[in-house]
């Protein structure tokens, strides 16, 4: 049995106001619950069955579910368990468990109030032993996969003293990866030697690995070399402003570099994703490039001057994984130059990243 935790445990009382179901391009059914306040909850997998634990709730059987015809879902009932209201989809067929990108919770909106959405197809079913309550989900290590910038033929910017952003990335990367390992966490790099990669192939990485988080690691450079600091991006397709929009193209151009051995990548990874996913992405990917800025602030990392966060078509970072792409400080800074080069600062970057995965909400 596998299952999302909850975001954060409530202790005001909540409330089921509506639920309903409805069918979705490529063969996947929704179910949407909406709730007087934002809902903390689990998800359980049983044979045809998908369960949803809401906490703070009370049953209410004069909500029913209205059905969609031609839908996965072919009945939904309430049950209540302790504090916590369990809907019960009864399906069709069974499902395996659901991405986290065809999860999402919509804001209230007009005449709505706080809407669950969950998008799912018909999968391989999650063998447990029958019981008539849904017991707390089991752990299971959450997915990293650490994309160390340029390699190989692409130096990427190179410092006064002639130190190369492959190589600090690449140093940075292995630290990390060995303390997220450390963490319980299971990684994974794009690339572990000097090699040259095409940013599609870093993202397809992550698809393939089934990545519960994407970081991209970069060193920065700014024509003042009095420019110093760390700086966090994330994907958009309009650049937050022009300083951002100049670095997607700076590090997109890597792609220009002609390089002999690497084929075109799967199409689908740049599928256009349904505007749920988008918006599914876009937030966990913007919640956990906000907590890392404020995981580098805390360990007194110096922050580049500007908004904590920024965004820009950054292409390694066009996928259905949630993402961001860290530049880890200015390699044309002479002072942040020696920094990025020595262990001391690199342990210190390398301990605030796996602060903030480890502050990262992955379950919702």
């Amino acid at each position: 049995m596998i299952g999302n935790l909850p975001r954060v445990a409530f202790a005001a009382r909540n409330s089921l106001k509506s639920m309903r179901t409805g069918v979705q391009p490529g063969n996947k059914s929704r179910l949407v619950i909406e709730t007087a306040l934002r809902p903390s909850y689990t998800l359980s997998y049983l044979e045809n069955q998908l369960v949803v634990s809401i906490a703070n709730t009370p049953a209410n059987q004069s909500v029913r579910a209205k059905l969609a015809d031609s839908a996965l879902v072919k009945s939904v009932s309430q049950v209540q368990h302790g504090d916590r209201l369990q809907i019960i989809a009864n399906l069709r067929q069974s499902i395996g468990q659901i991405p986290k990108n065809q999860i999402m919770i919509l804001e209230p909106n007009g005449d709505n109030d706080y809407r669950l959405v969950l998008d799912f197809s018909v999968g391989n079913p999650i063998t447990i032993a029958a019981d008539t309550t849904v017991a707390k989900p089991a752990a299971e290590k959450h997915v990293i996969v650490i994309d160390a910038g340029h390699g190989g033929k692409d130096p990427g910017c190179i410092g006064k003293g002639g130190t190369k952003e492959k190589t600090i990335v690449l140093a940075v990367a292995k630290k990390l990866k060995k303390q997220l390992d450390a963490a319980g966490f299971k990684t994974y790099l794009t690339r572990s030697t000097d090699e040259y990669l095409k940013l599609g192939e870093r993202a397809a990485i992550a698809e393939r690995r089934k990545a519960d988080l994407f970081l991209s690691l970069h060193a920065n450079a700014n024509p003042s070399r009095a420019v110093k600091g760390f700086s966090i991006y994330t994907l958009s397709e309009k650049a937050s402003d022009e300083e951002a929009r100049k670095l997607a193209e700076a590090e997109n151009a890597a792609d220009k570099i002609g390089v002999k051995g690497f084929g075109g990548f799967e199409k689908e990874v740049r599928a256009a994703l349904s505007s749920l996913q988008q918006h599914a992405v876009a937030e966990m990917s913007e919640e956990y490039a906000t907590s890392c800025s404020k995981s580098f602030r805390s360990a007194s990392i110096t922050a580049q001057p500007g908004p904590g966060v920024r965004h820009a078509p950054f292409a390694v970072l066009r996928s259905t994984v949630p993402g961001a792409l860290l530049e880890l400080g200015h390699l044309s800074n002479a002072a942040e130059e020696k920094l990025l080069s020595s262990d001391a600062h690199q342990n210190k970057l390398v301990n605030a990243i796996v602060k903030s995965v480890k502050n990262y909400n992955f379950d919702v």
